[in-house]
């Protein structure tokens, strides 16, 4: 092994497990399945086609896409130590801009619920 890296079959890099110790922000059963009922009535209605979760030690980011190539359409943030100041939910649009922010995910998810609310209108 050279330069100390670990390869496994076909020279893939193999990369250590993370340790129990380090904390890591995620989304509680109740707030991904809010955020999933969601994605599932946005595609139903076409908008979003495919998904990513992230989880950090600072933050959890759940993004929403139309094609999988581009930029997310929408993604929501989970960031605990936001929670006694502006609060810790934030929807972000493509651009990367904050659409919205508070203390509670269904708060934050209104905006594009809204969005469901025209498109069965028209």
């Amino acid at each position: 092994m050279e330069g100390g890296e670990n390869h496994g079959p076909l020279g893939a890099t193999v990369l250590p497990f993370p340790r129990a110790g380090v904390a890591q922000v995620a989304f509680d059963r109740a707030e991904l399945m809010r955020i999933l009922d969601l994605y599932g009535r946005m595609v139903a209605a076409g908008l979003w086609r495919d998904y990513t979760i992230s989880f950090d030690r600072d933050a959890a980011h759940f993004s929403a896409f139309k094609r999988t190539a581009e930029r997310p359409s929408a993604r929501v943030e989970k960031r605990p130590a936001l929670r006694q100041r502006q609060g810790m939910w934030a929807l972000y649009g493509e651009a990367g801009q904050v659409l919205k922010r508070g203390h509670d995910l269904a708060g934050v998810l209104s905006s594009l619920e809204r969005k469901l609310l025209k498109l069965v209108a028209d």
